[in-house]
């Protein structure tokens, strides 16, 4: 069947609005855009490398949940085999950006379908011209299914054409970079050989079949089998098909002559699965199989079935800014990569730092997904938060283990976690020069975690997740503050000393308030949620409570702790002092900023040397304050928000969103604009030159959060909805979604009025306060009301 060639499949794309485009080939750039152009669906990420491969590209696929340890210096997030591997020779010359001149170049990212679309005329030394196109996804619909469409077109020419189709599991993690204070800059070529590298992959079995190829890969500590199986269907052409098998690669080789101005097409369907997912021993059927069902259906139906998930996804998810087209997209791209990163069908994964984007902090999670991931999923995909908090569900043996390790009673959850839920944190920077403490003082995740159990059930009502799984997590991150805390007797308070707080810049500090008031707001948690369901639930806590051990009297203890927590805070001036001691360090003002508005470290200061100044990295207190909102009045938030704001470093991706959110708050509003575009676009423009690693997971949601928290002004406040919103005066309307117990609320702000459409199943009406004054909402109608 010959193909026509006007069809071009850039008109499969959707409008521009939704479309992130690379419009030219700039070397010093591929590792960039590899990172924001990544496809995915929960389960895999692959990021957007050039098919046919580039010296000094970073090509991956990072399937959630598969770590491995052996060789590298902590717990990595496996480099899978490559799915995309295409080879492409004509008369024996490979076309690719190395050794051929790009005539023109384009891609597109199409969030709106989860789509990466690419078109390239090369020209080979021989002056021979071939125009190429190609568009990918991970489908939404079948997550272990990956697609590829090449169109081939020889546009002056006509002569022989190899195409190479592989499997690739020659892959290799980065490890151990080299420690530099600024990042000298490499050739683009020879950038990555500055790092060691570490293996995690043996190859296990390598098939060639009559349609397709298997590769089957184990990793070398945790024995996970990562299985690959592929099949290409050539249309304009019969080709002669063989295939190859090298080291740790199968391939499939197709060769014809081509004729000039003639368009071939190539569909590669791909199924990845582990034995994560299924029996080792039905890996490679239950692979074959998921391949032979795709390629029933075709790529078209695949794709189809794909862009009706993704649709489905952003009924609940989009957010629009009118008067803003660039805001509104840089939304939209921090919203899609958060979609393909969370796994709403595993609850044994979580999302590290970097997504599934790239390796920056080898795939670890952090505090990031209760503060600044999981509002996101809360409010818009419930299921997905659910099962986040579930990998925490799972990791709390793990966290037992880590609190008795440490000498402590409950659970401590790691400051870095991976796979198993034990702490995964280094000790030493790669060049053994500096310390890292985080493992062991940054503590405060535990009351972080617990955090998200509050915050989820109380937007969602779930009590059966309560009663089963988060009862259980509060119940043991309270009796590890409990036996944490030190009773100091000379001042008899109680108090908890050798921490690190959000502020990484200062270690060892005794109080730090972030922690502290959190491991309070823990324990009183605990404290009420025991006491309400004993009365409500009588027989699922008494089952619980005898086998977590558990008495009135040991909780009663907990309530005299929290009764005498120390708190620092001057009340002359109504500040909030950062940890005790603050108040003495070093003034050493900021004084410079970047072309990104990011301030500049004072002279002889870095991120290790800072600890004496009270220059902080990202704020506690002004965090503290975003965090429990009810616990502050507007006057302590304006005060200690302007006392931190003129020192805040903000060398953390985190810490803008929050300015943003809390400048809102306290009417820094012309600030909370600029916050919010540092955050909103520290991808999309790479603000601190660093997007090559991978996305910056929590400040897409971050991002989120200024717009709905800050722009939007939600908050919940004493468990109910609130809104007390504030719009730029050149934004005309913004408009988001959220999920509350069941119901789905559309919220359309302007710039005098709010709106909201309800759809519920409920028969109730729903209050909630616009400014302070309540306003209800009835089932399945629509509310305006004047600001």
């Amino acid at each position: 069947m010959e193909v026509d060639r006007k069809r071009g499949m850039e008109n499969m794309l959707s409008e521009d609005d939704w479309l992130v485009k690379e419009t030219a080939f700039n070397p010093k750039k591929i590792n960039y855009y590899e990172t924001i152009f990544t496809v995915g669906n929960g389960y895999q990420g692959t990021r957007g490398a050039l098919e046919e491969g580039f010296r000094g590209g970073l090509s991956a696929t990072y399937l959630a949940g598969v770590f491995d340890h052996y060789d590298s210096a902590v717990v990595d997030l496996v480099n899978a085999p490559d799915w995309l591997s295409l080879r492409i020779y004509v008369d024996g010359q490979v076309l690719d950006c190395n050794t051929c001149k790009i005539v023109a170049y384009k891609r597109t990212l199409d969030m709106k379908q989860g789509l990466l679309h690419r078109h390239t005329i090369f020209e080979d030394p021989a002056g021979r011209r071939t125009r190429y196109e190609s568009i990918r996804f991970a489908s939404f619909a079948q997550q272990h299914i990956s697609a590829m469409r090449v169109q081939l077109t020889p546009e002056n020419y006509e002569g022989d054409i190899i195409l190479e189709s592989w499997l690739d599991g020659h892959r290799r993690n980065l490890d151990r970079l080299p420690q530099y204070l600024e990042i000298p800059e490499f050739p683009v070529e020879t950038k990555w050989e500055k790092w060691a590298t570490s293996k995690h992959l043996k190859q296990t079995a390598s098939i060639i079949k009559d349609d397709s190829i298997y590769l089957e890969m184990k990793t070398l500590d945790r024995d996970h089998r990562i299985a690959y199986a592929a099949s290409v269907n050539v249309e304009g052409a019969i080709p002669a098909r063989s295939g190859r098998q090298e080291y740790e690669k199968v391939g499939e080789i197709f060769t014809f002559y081509a004729k000039q101005g003639k368009t071939y097409q190539f569909d590669k369907m791909i199924a990845i699965g582990t034995s994560r997912d299924v029996p080792v021993e039905t890996l490679q059927n239950s692979c074959m199989d998921w391949l032979q069902e795709a390629v029933i259906m075709g790529f078209d139906a695949c794709m189809k079935a794909n862009t009706d998930s993704w649709d489905a996804k952003w009924e609940d998810a989009d957010c629009t800014i009118k008067g803003d087209a660039e805001a509104s997209l840089a939304m939209r791209f921090n919203i899609y990569h958060l979609l393909i990163t969370a796994n709403e069908n595993d609850p044994k994964v979580n999302i590290g730092a970097k997504s599934l984007s790239g390796e920056g902090y080898k795939g670890h999670v952090f505090w990031d997904t209760e503060i600044f991931l999981l509002p996101f999923y809360i409010y818009t995909q419930p299921e997905t938060a659910k099962a986040l908090l579930m990998y925490r569900y799972h990791c709390l043996e793990a966290a037992q283990e880590n609190a008795q390790s440490n000498g402590f009673k409950g659970s401590q959850y790691p400051w870095e976690s991976a796979d198993t839920g034990e702490e995964v944190t280094p000790k030493w920077t790669h060049d053994g020069k500096y310390r890292i403490w985080t493992g062991e003082e940054e503590i405060h995740i535990t009351a972080d975690v617990a955090y998200g159990v509050i915050t989820y059930f109380i937007a969602t009502g779930d009590w059966s997740f309560m009663l089963e799984y988060g009862m259980e997590i509060l119940l043991n991150t309270a009796r590890f503050w409990d036996s944490r805390l030190e009773h100091n007797a000379d001042k008899d308070r109680y108090e908890l000393n050798q921490v690190i707080g959000p502020d990484e810049f200062h270690e060892h500090v005794n109080n730090n308030v972030f922690t502290n008031w959190l491991a309070k707001w823990n324990l009183q948690k605990a404290i009420d949620y025991y006491e309400l369901l004993k009365l409500e639930h009588t027989a699922s806590m008494a089952k619980l409570t005898a086998r977590l051990n558990l008495s009135d009297d040991e909780v009663a203890d907990w309530l005299n702790k929290v009764e005498n927590i120390y708190i620092p805070f001057d009340k002359d001036k109504h500040l909030i002092e950062q940890f005790e001691g603050y108040f003495n360090c070093k003034e050493e003002p900021i004084t410079e900023w970047d072309e990104n508005q990011m301030p500049l470290y004072p002279k002889d200061y870095n991120h290790f040397t800072a600890q004496e100044t009270t220059l902080v990295k990202q704020p506690d207190v002004v965090m503290l304050m975003y965090v429990l909102p009810d616990e502050f009045d507007d006057e302590i938030k304006r005060i200690n928000y302007e006392f931190y704001e003129q020192r805040t470093m903000h060398k953390s991706s985190l810490s803008p969103s929050i300015h943003s959110i809390m400048g809102i708050e306290v009417g820094d509003t012309s600030r909370a604009v600029q916050y919010f575009q540092r955050s909103a676009f520290v991808d999309l423009v790479d603000n601190q030159g660093n997007t090559d690693m991978g996305v910056h997971a929590a400040s897409a949601g971050g991002t989120w959060m200024c717009l709905v928290f800050g722009f939007g002004g939600f908050r919940v406040m004493n468990q109910q909805m609130t809104f007390k919103p504030w719009l730029p005066e050149d934004w005309g309307e913004i408009k988001f979604r959220l999920k509350w117990k069941g119901d789905r609320i559309e919220v359309t702000l302007t710039q005098n009025s709010i709106n909201f459409y309800r759809r519920t199943k409920s028969t109730e009406i729903l209050t909630v306060l616009v400014n302070g004054t309540a306003a209800a909402l009835p089932p399945n109608s629509t509310l305006e009301t004047a600001l």
